[in-house]
C-alpha cells in the first residue's frame, strides 16, 4: 500500500489528538484499502512506521496492537525530519495474498 497519514476521509483533514489518534486513523484507512483489495490486515507481511518524534513510539505501538493483536507482522519504526501536512505518523504496509 502507499503510505497513509491520519487523514479523515470525510473531510480530508489531518485528525487531531496526537500521534496515537493519527496512527489509529492511518491504520483504519489502510484496513479499508486492504479490504478493498479482498484481503485483511492479517495478510500484512511487513509494516513501516514513520514517526516525526520517536518518543511517540510507545503510544503508536499500543494502537498498532489494536489492529494486529498477538501475532503482529514484521515492522520497522524510523524517525523522520517531517511528514506530509505536518503529520506525526505515516504508516505503510506490504500485504500479500495467502
Amino acid at each position: 500500500t502507499a503510505g497513509q497519514i491520519g487523514l479523515d476521509p470525510a473531510t480530508g483533514d489531518l485528525v487531531q489528538g496526537g500521534a496515537a489518534a493519527q496512527a489509529r486513523r492511518a491504520l483504519t484507512n489502510l484496513a479499508a484499502v486492504v479490504a478493498a483489495a479482498g484481503l485483511s490486515m492479517t495478510d500484512t507481511a511487513r509494516a513501516t512506521l514513520y514517526l516525526a518524534d520517536l518518543a511517540d513510539f510507545a503510544a503508536v505501538n499500543e494502537v498498532y496492537a489494536e489492529f494486529f493483536g498477538e501475532a503482529p507482522p514484521a515492522r520497522a519504526a524510523v524517525q523522520v525530519a517531517s511528514l506530509p501536512l505536518g503529520a506525526q505518523v505515516m504508516i505503510d504496509l506490504i500485504v500479500v495474498a495467502s
